[in-house]
């Protein structure tokens, strides 16, 4: 039983206070430190959560946004990752589901949300 304590501890030592409330819907841009030999940069990757999966130390979010040549890419980012410079969320969209997985088949004006007002 201590020994659950003490894990759930170390988590809890390692999670970062700066990370927003995500949803899914959530339009968000995420600064990403990329390493390329010597050098790092910070590399943003702007798009729509469509899915939030685990929970504390391990919770994890997944980015689709669409790029050049209207391909979609997905990107999966694990919430407290010390690669995860910062995370903006840009607006809050309303949506019905957790997993919005049918945005993958949607394309132009059909993939538009609409933005929450609170």
């Amino acid at each position: 039983m201590a020994t659950a304590h003490l894990v759930r501890a170390l988590e809890e030592a390692q999670m970062r206070p700066d990370v927003p409330e995500l949803q899914s819907g959530d339009t968000v841009r995420v600064h990403l430190r990329v390493v390329e030999g010597n050098r790092e940069r910070i590399q943003p990757f702007e798009g729509l959560v469509i899915r939030l999966r685990g929970d504390g130390l391990r919770r994890a979010f997944t980015v689709r946004r669409i790029a050049t040549g209207s391909v979609g890419v997905e990107r999966s980012f694990l919430l407290h990752s010390p690669r995860v410079e910062k995370i903006e969320v840009l607006r809050h969209n309303v949506v019905r589901r957790k997993n919005l997985y049918y945005m993958r088949g949607l394309r132009g004006k059909a993939a538009r949300l609409k933005e929450r007002r609170d």
